[in-house]
């Protein structure tokens, strides 16, 4: 299984590769039709936060860093952590913040940390020809790592299968919402998750609260 995630990532890592290299540091460059719809994919995924004062967040599959943009643009203090399986994509982001003492980011495909809160958004969307069976599997494996790397709680977002069928691609993976709340809910993450699935987008996100 780790062989075959490692091929599975680097599959993805190419494919993110082509999209920077059209686009740069910019929504399109991750994938993401544009702005706005990225800040709101924040917006939800950032509702995990529930303290008041500095908190610390991985960022998994962080890109050029735009998580880092959304949380200064709002004066949210946090240590950093922006993780990515692309090298050049984590090379991106740790340009953009040179400097930063409060921001680092990394290339690999673990996580070997921890920190108050991870999210996780736009990971599980390209699975490209892999099969459902095969993507859920990573799927899986991975909220099993933002759960080992988090002490207050995750989030994550995936694409839902509730989707218009004739807009939905063969390359992209929709997920289940109601199939992923009930394994969160009844797995060993915690008995608070949220779902939301009401923000206009073909997509949810999950929240995952531990107590404190």
């Amino acid at each position: 299984m780790a062989e075959d995630a490692t091929t599975m990532l680097g599959d993805v890592a190419r494919y993110y590769a082509s999209k920077l290299e059209e686009h740069g540091t910019t929504a399109r460059g991750v994938d993401w039709n544009g702005e706005a719809s990225q800040t709101l994919r924040f917006d939800q995924l950032l509702r995990i936060v529930d303290v008041a004062g500095r908190f610390s967040i991985i960022d998994l599959g962080c890109g050029y860093g735009a998580l880092l943009d959304y949380l200064d643009a709002r004066g949210l203090e946090a240590d950093y952590t922006g993780i990515d399986v692309y090298p050049e994509m984590a090379r991106a982001g740790a340009r953009r913040f040179q400097g930063r003492t409060d921001a680092d980011f990394i290339c690999t495909t673990s996580v070997d940390r921890e920190a108050d809160y991870s999210v996780a958004s736009g990971i599980f969307n390209v699975r490209l020809e892999r099969s459902d069976a095969e993507w859920r599997d990573y799927l899986e494996a991975t909220l099993d790592l933002l759960d080992a790397a988090s002490r207050r709680g995750f989030a994550f977002n995936c694409l839902t299968s509730y989707s218009d069928a004739s807009k939905m691609r063969d390359d992209l993976y929709y997920a289940d919402p109601c199939a992923l709340f009930d394994l969160c809910k009844r797995h060993h993450y915690s008995k608070n998750v949220a779902l939301l699935h009401d923000y206009g987008l073909y997509e949810f996100t999950i929240l995952v609260r531990k107590a404190p």
